[in-house]
């Protein structure tokens, strides 16, 4: 996912610039799609038996067939599930910067793409502990790593729009 987070905006800043489309308001404006996308979308992890955390007897757990367990956890059935969580985080991000951060932050366009990454990043760090698959670079989880990096990039980001000159009014 954190791929998505980089190229697809990147992607669309480039076309935004070439087309002369104005390139914050625009990654405001994909920011509650794109967390909304991934809030319904995490649930192809639920059909497809992936994506589950660690096993689990929490009341919600996860029941994964023998097939789709992971080599040294094959003796347990329930697993934490971790698209959940995700799901209800993005979907909780995407009502946050809806109802209370866009209308607080339409002064400042691109604030509101940056709050995006900054809670996304946030969230997925926080479950990626959870998390049984994920690729290590060394002893860090890389998706951890790419979230304390969109964190950073967040925070740098709000700082950047926030002291721009002059706010820029909403339309």
């Amino acid at each position: 996912m954190h791929g998505g987070l980089i190229v697809g905006p990147l992607v669309g800043a480039i076309l935004a610039w070439h087309k002369g489309l104005p390139i914050l308001r625009g990654l405001d404006v994909t920011a509650q799609g794109m967390v909304l996308g991934q809030a319904i979308g995490r649930w192809g992890n639920f059909f497809n038996e992936e994506a589950f955390g660690r096993p689990t007897d929490v009341p919600w757990k996860l029941y994964i067939s023998p097939g789709h367990r992971p080599p040294g956890v094959t003796q347990y059935e329930y697993f934490h599930p971790t698209f959940l969580y995700e799901s209800l985080w993005d979907f909780a991000v995407f009502l946050t910067l809806v109802m209370w951060l866009r209308p607080r932050l339409r002064e400042h366009p691109g604030a509101l793409f940056f709050c995006y990454i900054g809670l996304y990043s946030i969230g997925r760090f926080a479950i990626e502990a959870l998390r049984l698959d994920s690729f290590w670079l060394g002893q860090f989880r890389v998706p951890q790593l790419a979230s304390v990096i969109g964190i950073l990039v967040a925070v740098i980001g709000l700082a950047w729009t926030r002291r721009r000159s002059t706010p820029v009014p909403a339309s």
